[in-house]
């Protein structure tokens, strides 16, 4: 004999899941709700995580998660390219499924060339992502490669003497302050702090000059993938 069928309501207690622990009656919502992953690996070259760094920093404290366009919007965007096609922004604003990108725009909607501005919008911050991207891509086959940098090339000079810039004013960054108090010792330091400075940025502008022509030898990014323009593309848009 086949065994009984169990109870409507049995059924229903097996595919309903189990809530979190309650708090006052309650779910608890920070335990359920997962964290936004999103990321790419550009390795620093372009300006994009500095700018999700500063987004996310004025969204999460303004409380405005959809107003302020930061790395999720991004993602919904990349999201509606790949599926209405490059520059499709009309019809990507016009697909409910996208509705969070309208979100930063609302308080605009009155000016004249409030279309104009935002299209504009979508394609500077998608040719940034498109960047980053494909700097990843680069990267990823580098390491896949087992490339190396050429730590003569002009580029990694230029580079290093950036970061000497960078840790050198950090780390004396307090002295104006101490300076403009009447610390005859503090203004000191900072007279030769400031001549280091003087110095790298002149050896930075002998790097600058030497760059153009190192670039111009630098073969397309097509070549140095070794993969078709519809290749990438392809690659860009594939889930793996």
């Amino acid at each position: 004999a086949s065994p009984p069928r169990p109870r409507t309501e049995e059924v229903k207690a097996e595919k309903e899941p189990k809530l979190e622990a309650r708090t006052n009656g309650r779910r608890d919502d920070k335990a359920e709700k997962p964290r936004f992953m999103f990321n790419i690996a550009d390795g620093g070259f372009t300006e994009l995580h500095t700018l999700w760094q500063n987004e996310e920093r004025a969204a999460i404290s303004s409380g405005k998660l959809n107003e302020i366009w930061h790395r999720r919007h991004d993602y919904w965007l990349l999201a509606g390219i790949v599926l209405h096609g490059y520059a499709r922004w009309t019809d990507i604003q016009n697909d409910g499924a996208f509705g969070v990108i309208n979100e930063p725009f609302k308080g605009e909607a009155s000016k004249g060339n409030f279309l104009e501005m935002k299209n504009k919008f979508l394609a500077r911050r998608f040719k940034l992502l498109e960047q980053a991207l494909v700097i990843e891509e680069q990267l990823r086959r580098a390491a896949y490669l087992n490339m190396t940098q050429d730590p003569s090339h002009p580029a990694m000079a230029l580079n290093t003497r950036f970061a000497e810039v960078e840790c050198l004013a950090e780390s004396h960054q307090h002295l104006s302050k101490e300076s403009l108090a009447g610390n005859k010792p503090a203004n000191a330091v900072l007279h030769k702090v400031l001549n280091q400075l003087e110095e790298l940025l002149s050896d930075m502008k002998a790097d600058v000059t030497r760059l153009p022509a190192t670039l111009s030898r630098i073969p397309p990014i097509a070549a140095r993938l070794q993969m078709s323009e519809r290749s990438i593309l392809s690659r860009l848009a594939s889930k793996g």
